[in-house]
């Protein structure tokens, strides 16, 4: 029994590895162009998944203060679909300046939702933990 207790905890271990595999987090960001996912109605990519991409500002929101505070806009896909951006501003610098048609390039977090998807984790994170995100417009990086 002794002799095969080393192989017991070695075909446990690949078990193990192969059903829960390592977190999204350790592995590195996975990364999907927002407008190819975006135009397949959102089928392409799952929530939790880093997106990549680019749009219009068609509308300003107020910020977002309940709790974390988020500077709020919704951008215009090319393929026309929209996103909620939510930029955390505790974290991050806030965009001053934005404007309607502006463009806005973005790398976070997508959610979906009924009217889209929102893009969140827009900024660095502070424990290291999470892949940190980033919004650029008028020639300018905020993370």
């Amino acid at each position: 029994m002794k002799r095969f207790l080393p192989v017991l905890i070695i075909f446990a271990a690949v078990y193990l590895y192969q059903e829960f595999g390592v977190p999204n987090h350790q592995q590195g960001p996975e990364t999907t162009p927002a407008s190819a996912g975006l135009s397949e109605a959102g089928t392409s990519y799952r929530d939790g998944h880093q997106v990549r991409g680019s749009g219009t500002v068609v509308r300003i929101l107020s910020d977002d203060n309940d709790g974390s505070r988020h500077q709020r806009f919704i951008l215009r896909l090319a393929n026309g679909r929209t996103l909620l951006i939510a930029h955390n501003i505790d974290l991050a610098p806030r965009i001053d300046g934005i404007r309607e048609g502006d463009t806005v390039e973005f790398y976070g977090e997508f959610a979906s939702n009924s009217k889209g998807g929102v893009i969140h984790w827009t900024h660095h994170d502070p424990q290291g933990r999470h892949p940190d995100g980033w919004l650029r417009h008028g020639g300018r990086t905020y993370r």
